[in-house]
């Protein structure tokens, strides 16, 4: 997998955090730092740490607690590193049903963290490749980023995590079990080989991911993630969410968002639309195969929809 392009200097998650004792270097008294805020142009992302509010309001919930874990390392009194859900956003991973009330990171010097007004300091042992540099601040790999949110989060949105991360190329497979050998003394660590038994970086999305858990948790028949279909010239006709060959069915997870990526040069959304149906008459004629599609509501109903499924794959048994 190829991880994608660096994020763009300009981009508001990487908007500037100044702290009071900085701007009071610079001049600023605290009236003026009050009036700035009152007008609307800093708004304050924790105590005694500011950003601009223009940046600030284009973020969503995973952004801004971007911001405030950058604060975060930058007020500590000592060495630290993003991590756990706070390193998400340096990865521009997803944080469906994540916590992010805390900012977590973890102390280089390995002494004893604390957990208090917002902040959980982790402390533990810290290998060399532990650590790398993103968007220009010190955040955990990917894989110990992965391995770290096995052990905060439940397993449905950990295997999200854990399968954005794999896709895009910032762990694997190989390197995830290797670190998770010598995790013995970790603590909160029960999910962690679930997840890690489910995880597949052919997996791309959030809703593919819990579609995927659906299928494990309800004792539906493991799929092919990402199954080619190919013409009778070889050519790539498209890729199918989760398959099953033997049974002649696969699954499309209808999630909007093909609907609505940037389209290309004169294409509306209704083009998009008929060109998503073309794909599939052509599976359908190409292989024979019966398409399933689920929808967000369908993995907010998980019991009716595994017993649905199981009743199509019965039908073709």
């Amino acid at each position: 997998m190829m991880k994608p392009p660096p994020r763009r200097a300009d981009d508001p998650r990487n908007t500037p955090v100044f702290l009071r004792c900085e701007l009071l270097a610079q001049g600023y008294d605290d009236y003026a730092i009050s009036r700035l805020v009152a007008d609307g142009v800093w708004t304050r992302v924790r105590r005694g740490a500011y950003v601009l509010k223009a940046a600030y309001d284009k973020l969503d919930a995973r952004g801004r607690h971007g911001l405030r874990a950058r604060a975060v390392a930058k007020q500590a009194k000592t060495a630290v590193v993003l991590s756990h859900v706070s390193g998400l956003p340096e990865y521009d991973a997803p944080a469906w049903q994540i916590d992010l009330s805390d900012v977590h990171v973890t102390r280089v010097d390995g002494k004893l963290g604390r957990h208090e007004a917002g902040v959980h300091q982790h402390c533990g042992r810290i290998l060399p490749d532990d650590v790398v540099t993103r968007n220009g601040v010190r955040v955990m790999s990917g894989t110990r980023i992965a391995l770290e949110v096995t052990t905060v989060a439940a397993v449905e949105p950990a295997l999200c995590v854990v399968n954005h991360l794999l896709h895009h190329g910032h762990a694997t497979l190989e390197q995830l079990a290797e670190r998770y050998r010598s995790m013995d003394h970790w603590p909160n660590t029960l999910n962690t080989d679930i997840v890690l038994r489910l995880a597949d970086p052919r997996i791309e999305t959030v809703g593919e991911s819990r579609t995927y858990y659906l299928f494990s948790r309800h004792g539906i028949p493991a799929p092919v993630p990402q199954y080619e279909v190919h013409d009778e010239d070889g050519e790539l006709i498209g890729r199918l969410d989760f398959a099953w060959p033997e049974l002649g069915v696969w699954v499309e997870f209808d999630g909007k968002v093909k609907y609505q990526k940037p389209f290309k040069s004169g294409q509306s959304a209704p083009d998009v639309v008929i060109a998503e149906k073309r794909r599939e008459d052509r599976i359908r004629r190409r292989t024979g195969w019966r398409c399933i599609r689920l929808t967000w509501d369908d993995l907010e109903h998980p019991e009716q929809t595994a017993a649905m499924l199981r009743r199509e794959l019965r039908r073709v048994a």
